[in-house]
């Protein structure tokens, strides 16, 4: 492990040998909140049919814990988040209504609606909120001012209450107004969910149960190629797929047709083979791929042995011998990691690799930990999310913490 890796996670960490790690920011357990107003970061970005019907609530079933936490403690409870990307505008089908439809019918109990986030609505029904009551703040992103943390912004989100609980993880790796800004101007802790995420990942990463196995699939090689270099400190195999491998073929010389790949990318390929072999880590990259002709869900396919795709064809999922490889080297892991799909998993014929390791990890007796973003979207499509140990609600925030960053939004939060 690198020094600037150990510095950065122990920083969430503090050692307690027979436990496992315990968190060093301050969490809803660690202050008195007993009647106190409380202002909670979520993470409700969730998706939303064109009827603006959710299609998958598992963010908003993931806050909860801490709000319920806070309703037993008597706290007046006011909510915020954002939803898509409005970029600074108010446009109504980024609006949090259907959220705040979906938490009344969670938690049995109204949930008021403000129809601003800083304006007179939102502050006079913050004002007047009651002990046990719970309102929503619109949509923060309505405003560019959350995203360029503005001060002021921050400032009045904060005189809307007493505490700031940050419980927003997929958000944790960004400097915004509401994740971190706020802090400045009343005392941050952790929600139950941060509490959760960095147990977890922090865990696996500083304290494994060996052998250690980490999977990184998805599009590209330079947005994970940080992860790598810090994984390879750290894991006994790294296993590579999806359209990411398809740089590491071109790397050694091969032709990969249209597959995506990252020309510009391929001396940090070989540079990370090299790495691997040096530090005595096995890189298992696939040896055969599922091609099609078209980017589309019906178009004619095949496998070929990696070093064989030809022209005009595109490498979409990898193939049964990369499947079972993979799946052998799994059965003796007692730590898992996985971030990104390995192959189109949109697209059904393409899903065939993602699925089989998705059900291989579901049967292993191990710490199986899934990274967010599209590997938790490809393993709650394949009905596994439940056999997993934990499955993170941050897909950009995750690969940051396994990369060695620090985190704004728990960097912000008071130390323990």
């Amino acid at each position: 492990m690198t020094v600037f890796a150990i510095f950065t996670y122990t920083e969430f960490f503090k050692h307690k040998s027979a436990e496992g790690e315990k968190m060093n920011k301050k969490t809803i357990k660690d202050i008195d909140l007993k009647e106190k107003k409380v202002l909670v970061r979520c993470d409700f970005n969730v998706p939303l049919d064109e009827n603006q019907n959710i299609t998958d609530n598992t963010r908003i079933v993931a806050a909860l814990p801490t709000i319920k936490y806070l309703l037993e403690n008597n706290c007046s409870i006011v909510l915020c988040s954002h939803l898509g990307r409005p970029k600074g505008e108010v446009k109504p089908e980024f609006s949090l209504k259907p959220v705040a439809k979906e938490l009344s019918k969670l938690l049995g109990k109204d949930v008021i609606m403000a129809n601003d986030v800083i304006g007179e609505d939102a502050t006079s029904k913050a004002e007047n909120l009651k002990e046990g009551e719970i309102m929503l703040l619109e949509n923060v992103r309505f405003h560019r001012e959350e995203t360029d943390n503005d001060p002021e912004f921050a400032k009045k989100l904060a005189s809307m209450a007493e505490i700031f609980v940050n419980d927003a993880f997929g958000t944790a790796h960004r400097a915004h107004a509401s994740t971190t800004g706020i802090a400045d101007y009343i005392p941050g802790v952790a929600g139950f969910l941060i509490e959760k995420e960095l147990k977890f990942l922090g865990n696996a990463i500083n304290n494994p149960e060996r052998p250690f196995v980490a999977i990184l699939g998805g599009a590209k090689v330079s947005d994970k190629i940080g992860v790598i270099d810090s994984l390879l400190d750290k894991v006994d195999t790294l296993m590579i797929g999806g359209g990411m491998a398809y740089t590491f073929f071109k790397a050694q010389g091969y032709n990969v047709g249209n597959s995506l790949c990252e020309v510009e990318k391929t001396d940090l390929a070989l540079e990370e083979m090299k790495k691997a072999k040096a530090k005595g880590v096995k890189l298992l990259l696939p040896i055969d791929t599922k091609i099609g002709k078209e980017f589309k869900p019906d178009t004619e396919s095949k496998t070929v042995a990696w070093t064989e795709i030809p022209d005009e064809w595109e490498g979409f999922d990898i193939g049964e011998k990369t499947i079972e490889m993979f799946k052998k080297e799994l059965q003796n892991a007692k730590t898992v990691i996985w971030n990104g799909p390995l192959g189109l998993f949109e697209f059904d014929q393409f899903a065939i690799g993602t699925n089989e390791i998705a059900k291989t990890l579901a049967d292993l007796d191990a710490t199986t930990i899934i990274g967010g973003g599209d590997s938790a979207a490809a393993v709650t499509k394949a009905g596994l999310a439940d056999k997993m140990t934990h499955i993170s609600t941050g897909g950009g925030a995750s690969l940051e913490f396994l990369e060695g960053k620090k985190l704004p939004g728990i960097e912000c939060l008071q130390d323990k």
